[in-house]
């Protein structure tokens, strides 16, 4: 098996829509964690920027993200980003150091 994929991605809301975006992420994490190929989904919420989410992803191979972005529930989502997310949403991709 080839190394995980790692993502990481960061979700600041549009004024007024955090608890609409929280509402709107929670909803992700039981789909996408019962996802064949993925590793790991954990959701948090910044501590000093509470309007700031951040997603730890690990995915089996890059096929298998591409798939959980495929999924009607994520189409959804995306679909809102515009509404719900101030500027862009960042996604950072990374590979494990020493494991």
């Amino acid at each position: 098996m080839s190394e995980p994929l790692i993502l990481f991605a960061r979700l600041k809301a549009q004024p007024g829509q955090a608890e609409a975006l929280e509402l709107a992420l929670r909803g992700l994490v039981e789909p996408t964690r019962a996802e064949a190929g993925c590793l790991a989904y954990v959701l948090h919420r910044a501590v000093e920027l509470p309007d700031t989410w951040l997603l730890y992803e690990s995915w089996e191979s890059r096929d298998a993200l591409d798939a959980h972005f495929a999924q009607p529930y994520m189409q959804a989502l995306m679909s809102r980003v515009p509404a719900l997310v101030d500027g862009a949403v960042e996604m950072t991709f990374a590979t494990a150091i020493g494991e």
